[in-house]
């Protein structure tokens, strides 16, 4: 007796045949012989053009599966490689980001520095709207804590616009020495005093219109005095400002206006202030220009820059300045929520150390 098995005749022949592929009995080797041959023989007429693709496809699912498995192993072995970028990067890297995406990144990042600096300010010193003006003209091209060190002399010697405006350009120029491009900042200031006596009764306008026709004001100095003296919102777009806005690709725009405004529709108008001291804060602090201490930063998960600089949190913490380096800050006069945060006054010009 001879027992047959052939399930795959039966998967290819007509209609009925399956009841073919069960198993048989057959007593004579001669008939099962015929028999076979009587039931290959329709399943050759018939055509077999289905199983082929289908095998085809499932050749390239598994393919396909595979080779995903693989790219999420060779993501997951760059992400805990030492230095690495933190989980997420590769894949965010090959994928353009989207508007939505960016706009809730660039949101997320100024809530976690809002955390990280609650304290965050201006850092020139200033008492009104006319030392802020002049503070941020001085500032071009110099620290703030330069300018803190000298505008105290200028100011108590020629208080308001009316006083400098009518000043002796070489003593200004001596006062104004320690700031770099002394001759320079003394016509600005003094041109600018003159204007506000002559155009705005020796007040400060409130508009920005008006303040970018004052000598040596730009819209970036306008906005300082606007969201700091006024309250009104705007954004200062500084060196600090336009090297961390491009570094965390938030625009890659070089321009200040273009960089203000590809700024300025992330967020809401509302933030634009304290986004601005925000991010120069950081920019100071952490994200510096040749060596930012990306180890100590914390809105690494966030940055597509992480690794441009030391990532190492030991070394990177060596890096920090300022209060989160323990270092005095640029004011002689902060707020004292800065100086409750551990905040330490810059020293006086001349002071030792």
């Amino acid at each position: 007796m001879v027992v047959r098995r052939d399930s795959a005749v039966g998967e290819q022949g007509p209609a009925g045949a399956n009841k073919t592929a069960k198993a048989t009995k057959v007593s004579d080797p001669s008939a099962a012989e015929n028999s076979a041959r009587e039931t290959t023989a329709p399943a050759k007429a018939a055509p077999a053009s289905k199983p082929a693709p289908v095998k085809k496809a499932t050749t390239a699912r598994k393919t396909a599966a595979v080779k995903k498995v693989a790219e999420k192993k060779a993501a997951v072995k760059a992400d805990a490689a030492p230095g690495a970028a933190p989980a997420g990067r590769t894949a965010s890297a090959a994928k353009p980001e989207s508007r939505t995406a960016l706009v809730r990144r660039a949101r997320r990042i100024n809530r976690e520095l809002a955390e990280v600096y609650p304290y965050a300010h201006p850092e020139l010193d200033f008492e009104n709207s006319f030392q802020l003006i002049v503070a941020t003209v001085l500032s071009a091209q110099t620290t703030d804590l330069r300018v803190n060190q000298t505008t105290p002399a200028l100011f108590a010697k020629y208080p308001t616009p009316e006083d400098l405006a009518a000043a002796d350009p070489q003593e200004v120029e001596e006062i104004l020495r320690p700031c770099g491009f002394f001759r320079a900042k003394t016509k600005s200031v003094m041109g600018l005093s003159k204007a506000l006596v002559d155009n705005h009764g020796g007040e400060v306008p409130g508009r920005l219109e008006d303040l970018v026709k004052l000598p040596g004001v730009g819209r970036k100095t306008a906005f300082v005095v606007l969201g700091n003296a006024f309250g009104r919102p705007g954004i200062t777009v500084d060196t600090h400002f336009q090297r961390l806005v491009r570094r965390w690709r938030w625009t890659e725009a070089t321009d200040p206006d273009k960089i203000e405004a590809a700024i300025g529709a992330l967020f809401p108008k509302s933030e634009w202030t304290m986004l601005s001291h925000h991010v120069i804060f950081h920019g100071r602090r952490i994200c510096h220009a040749r060596k930012p201490a990306c180890g100590a930063c914390p809105i690494a998960p966030l940055c597509p820059a992480f690794g441009e600089g030391e990532t190492d949190p030991e070394k990177a913490r060596k890096l920090l300045k300022y209060e989160k380096g323990g270092f005095p800050g640029q004011r002689l006069k902060p707020p004292q929520s800065y100086l409750d945060a551990g905040g330490i006054p810059a020293p006086p010009l001349g002071a030792a150390g």
